[in-house]
Order: C-alpha cells, then sequence, then structure tokens
C-alpha cells in the first residue's frame, strides 16, 4: 500500500514537472520567434499573453478604450525591447511588468487627475470631544447576501476608479493582481517603502468608502453601535 502510494506521488511530481518544461519551452521558442522577426511571433504573443495583459491594463485604467492602448503600446514594447530580455523570470512576468508600466503611464497622463489622497478621505472623523464620531457596524450578516454583494462590487470598482494614479497602480497590483511588493516598486519607479505606504493609504481610503456604502444598506434590525458609546 505504502509503495502505491509512493508511485502515485512520482508520477503526480513527473506530470508536473512536465507541465512547467512544456511551458517553458513554448516561452522559450516565442522568444527565438519574436528574436529572429518571425511572421507569426507577434500574434502567437498576443495569442498567448494578450488577454491576461488586457486583465491587468482595464483593472488599472478603469477605461476599455484607454487598455486597449495600453496593451497594444505594451506589445510593441515587448517586441522591441525582447533582446533585452535575459530570462532572469519568467516572459509572463516580464510582460506583465510592461503592460503595468504602460498602464501607469496612461493614468499619469490624465493631467486632471489629483496625485495624493487627503488625510480627511482616509481618517474617521471625531467629535468635539476627540471621539470617533462615527459607528461600529456588523456587516457579517449583510455581507453574505448575493444583492448586497454585487452592490459592493460595484461600490469597490468605483472607489478604486476616484483613487489617484499612483494609489490605484499599486492597489490593482498588490491587492487586485497579488504582485510582489519589488515588481510594484520596479513597475512604478519607485521604492518598496512608498508602495507600502500608497498602499495603506488606499486602503483606508476603501475602506471608508465602503463604510459609508455599507452604512446605507443597513437592515432595520441590525444593531448600530456609536464608538463614543464604546
Amino acid at each position: 500500500m505504502s509503495g502505491h502510494r509512493s508511485n502515485q506521488g512520482a508520477t503526480y511530481t513527473v506530470g508536473v514537472g512536465v507541465a512547467a518544461d512544456v511551458k517553458i519551452g513554448r516561452d522559450e521558442e516565442l522568444v527565438e520567434a519574436l528574436r529572429l522577426r518571425q511572421p507569426t511571433a507577434a500574434e502567437r504573443l498576443v495569442a498567448r499573453y494578450g488577454e491576461r495583459a488586457y486583465r491587468l491594463a482595464v483593472r488599472m485604467t478603469g477605461n476599455a478604450a484607454d487598455a486597449e492602448e495600453v496593451v497594444q503600446d505594451a506589445i510593441l514594447n515587448v517586441i522591441r525591447k525582447i533582446d533585452t530580455f535575459r530570462g532572469d523570470s519568467s516572459l509572463g512576468s516580464w510582460i506583465y511588468r510592461i503592460t503595468a508600466n504602460a498602464a501607469y503611464e496612461k493614468l499619469r497622463s490624465h493631467r486632471h487627475r489629483r496625485d495624493e489622497i487627503s488625510l480627511d478621505e482616509v481618517l474617521p472623523a471625531f467629535n468635539d470631544n476627540g471621539n470617533y464620531a462615527d459607528t461600529i457596524r456588523d456587516w457579517s450578516r449583510n455581507i453574505h447576501d448575493p444583492a448586497v454583494q454585487s452592490e459592493l462590487r460595484a461600490a469597490l470598482v468605483s472607489a478604486i476608479g476616484d483613487l489617484p494614479a499612483n494609489y490605484r497602480a499599486v492597489i490593482v497590483m498588490r491587492d487586485v493582481e497579488g504582485m510582489p511588493l519589488t515588481e510594484v516598486a520596479t513597475c512604478l519607479g519607485t521604492t518598496t517603502t512608498a508602495v507600502k505606504l500608497r498602499t495603506h493609504r488606499a486602503r483606508l481610503f476603501l475602506r471608508k468608502r465602503l463604510s459609508t456604502f455599507m452604512a446605507s444598506v443597513r437592515t432595520p434590525d441590525e444593531p448600530t453601535v456609536s464608538r463614543e458609546q464604546k
């Protein structure tokens, strides 16, 4: 019996390794095709990574037209810079960073957008006595309601869209896409410390916006506890 399990484990491990090798092999073939400027290389690049790049771009820009421009720019940059790809990371990660950078530059091009979040937008309100003026609410009974979930997602998307470019970029890359801190810093041309600070303030902004939203969907029998009473 134990030998059988061991064989199963060995088979599974080999299968995963083969799949990884196949993907790496395909990426190597694609990189070589791009470097040789083969006629179908760009089409293969879009087919393999275009959809993923578009998802990132539309989440960062919040606009389908801008996202399409971002992906086009990113793909062109990948083709132009393919000779600089050294394989230190996977091809997909490299393309992702280029796309994120292009999306960030698109956001920054909208000069009418503000660059910072004020403290009033992220910190809780205080009354004249120095106590919290807002309330503590238990969302647990509403959060599983499908109707509330749908509206909550829409509220979150809207709130992310209202973030300044610097903050929207870090939230999308860190919290939505799960990119490593160092990669986000590289994409934005800043330090990891700056990314941490922007992420923290952006999360506070989103939390406050969602708190306001959830207050509007409170059920009549839901208890409300004043922070001042606490």
